[in-house]
Order: structure tokens, then sequence, then C-alpha cells
């Protein structure tokens, strides 16, 4: 689950105010963040960034867990 308190700004932004850190996401980061925080599940946002962005399912499914991994290690998602 993502932290709700995060603010993610249309540019790719997000700020953190339990922490006061801040983080640059290229737009698939920011889009798959937003979707995050609406509590979409993969399926939902894997059907969103195929059809927005030129990835392929196998791209976005190995760059997608990287990312939740990443967001996991900077503590903006729980398990």
């Amino acid at each position: 689950m993502i932290k709700k308190e995060l603010a993610i700004s249309d540019t790719g932004f997000v700020f953190d105010p339990t922490t006061g850190d801040s983080y640059s996401m290229n737009s698939i980061g920011k889009d798959i963040l937003s979707m995050l925080k609406e509590n979409k599940v993969k399926e939902e946002i894997e059907a969103e960034i195929l059809e927005k962005y030129e990835i392929d399912a196998n791209t976005f499914e190995n760059d997608y867990y990287d990312f939740i991994s990443t967001l996991q290690e900077y503590y903006l998602i729980t398990d």
C-alpha cells in the first residue's frame, strides 16, 4: 500500500511530508505511483500503461517489479 500522505505533482515531483524527502520520477513512474495511490491493482495499471506508452508487456512486467522494489526501499510503499 502506498503512503497516503505522498504529494505527487504533474511533473513527477514526489514529496513525502512525513520524512521531508523528495523524489523525481519520469512520466511512467509518476503514472504508476498515481494509480497505486488510487488503489488500482497491477492489471489495471498495466493496461493503462500499455495503452498510453510504447512499451511491451514483458518490459512493463520487469520494470514494474523493479519500480515497486525501489518504492519499498525508500519506504514509500509497504507490502
